[in-house]
């Protein structure tokens, strides 16, 4: 397919088009409705401020409904001697329409269409984000009410440190996603800003309305200054990473502990044998290759930031092609994420958690604390109860009963507060999801 931006009819050097295009034709299925979105509201636009005349417009918006229709059914092929997905749409317009379907690209660009393209798309894949964050939040709040008074070591140093429950476990990790739900809000925000009509970064001379494209493509604002709204670009992504991979960390954290509390060594929970894998030499073995997986995936979409700093980093005002290598960082990363989600949700509500833990000799000094406050209550001070009970501790005189154990402050054991935890989950996930 001849490039749009070709002036005559020599063909690109095979190799320098293979280079140059690179992986690009294959992250463009997922813009091509984007594409097309943007064609229609871009042409609308054109036919209000006169460049255009409605006639002409409408028979634009006619065949991109078709291509958008083919799209949304599934039967839309990338033309892979397309150069990308814009080349392609304008070219079925041009094919169907002569003349007419040249105009579609008055007053814009490559660089505001694909920036235009990549904002609609993250926005979208945000809301998918949240959604299946959502999901796991929801089946944490659940399990940590469900196993709310089932006791667990906690652990300082990877040393026994204070009782914990599996409550405030599963309910730390509900709170950890709250938390990171409000950085996707934070990075939506930002990036659900209009650049079409920045064009090449320089803005046009013809009079075409911001305004008229912001409001029909959804768009909260614009990106007003032209030359920064193409700074956008590499940005926009560069964002959404730190968001992905504060949300990764968090899920790395998690099947951290999974793969630590189901050791044998540990023994605080286990899965059904269908959650787990065996050994080609080992016939005891109950691998959680799942666990280990979700922290790999994770691991690795913690790096992309630094991806998008090593790439951007160097590069001046204006467009540069460097960007076009944003979308292979980015969209493999998005469906790792989304995987490792999916694949949380469908395991953790087949988890089943060990009641009677602490019961263990070897867990009684967790309860040392406990005793230094009775030690407290009583009149003594602190800093006298600490010595008393760790001369018990040395003499192998201390102990304790479980039953004494009371905490009822707000993020304790006794009150996990998982109540205005969702209640402030829901409030963000709706304005994310809205």
């Amino acid at each position: 397919m001849k490039k749009i931006w070709q002036k005559d009819d020599l063909a690109t050097n095979i190799l320098v088009n293979k280079f140059t295009v690179g992986k690009d034709l294959d992250f463009d299925e997922r813009l091509a409705k984007y594409d097309v979105k943007g064609s229609m509201a871009h042409c609308k636009m054109l036919a209000e401020v006169g460049i255009i005349s409605n006639e002409e417009s409408e028979q634009m918006l006619f065949v991109l409904d078709e291509i958008l229709k083919d799209i949304e059914n599934g039967t839309f092929e990338i033309d892979k001697t397309a150069e990308d997905i814009h080349s392609q749409v304008e070219s079925i317009l041009i094919e169907k329409l002569g003349d007419v379907g040249k105009k579609i690209h008055t007053a814009r660009s490559r660089n505001d269409q694909v920036l235009l393209d990549i904002k609609l798309y993250l926005v979208d894949e945000i809301r998918e984000i949240t959604a299946l964050t959502d999901e796991f939040f929801q089946i944490l709040i659940k399990l940590a009410d469900r196993h709310k008074n089932v006791l667990l070591p906690g652990y300082t140093h990877l040393q026994i440190a204070m009782p914990s429950s599996f409550g405030l476990w599963f309910g730390a990790y509900a709170e950890a996603l709250l938390d990171d739900v409000e950085m996707l809000f934070s990075v939506k925000n930002i990036i659900n800003k209009n650049p079409l009509g920045s064009a090449a970064g320089y803005g046009s001379s013809f009079p075409i309305d911001r305004e008229s494209t912001t409001y029909n493509l959804g768009f909260q604002s614009m990106n007003y200054n032209s030359v920064y709204a193409q700074m956008t670009r590499g940005k926009s992504e560069k964002m959404l990473s730190m968001a992905m991979a504060t949300l990764a960390g968090t899920l790395g954290k998690f099947a951290y502990d999974v793969c630590l509390y189901l050791s044998q060594n540990f023994d605080f929970i286990s899965f059904p044998k269908e959650f787990t894998t065996g050994s080609s030499i080992m016939p005891h073995k109950k691998n959680p290759d799942i666990f280990e997986l979700v922290r790999a995936r994770c691991n690795r979409i913690q790096s992309l930031p630094n991806e998008f700093i090593l790439l951007t980093n160097n590069l001046p005002s204006g467009y540069h092609r460097d960007m076009q290598l944003t979308k292979e960082i980015l969209f493999p990363a998005i469906d790792s994420l989304k995987e490792c989600l999916e694949i949380l949700s469908y395991t953790l509500p087949n988890i089943q958690v060990k009641d009677g833990i602490l019961e263990d000799e070897k867990y009684k000094y967790l309860f040392s604390v406990e005793k230094i406050n009775e030690e407290v209550k009583k009149g003594s001070s602190f800093r006298d109860a600490y010595v008393k009970v760790g001369q018990e501790i040395e003499n192998n005189e201390f102990d304790f009963e479980i039953e004494n154990l009371n905490h009822t402050h707000q993020g304790s054991i006794g009150n996990l507060c998982l109540d205005k935890i969702e209640y402030q989950f829901n409030k963000l996930k709706n304005k994310l999801l809205g």
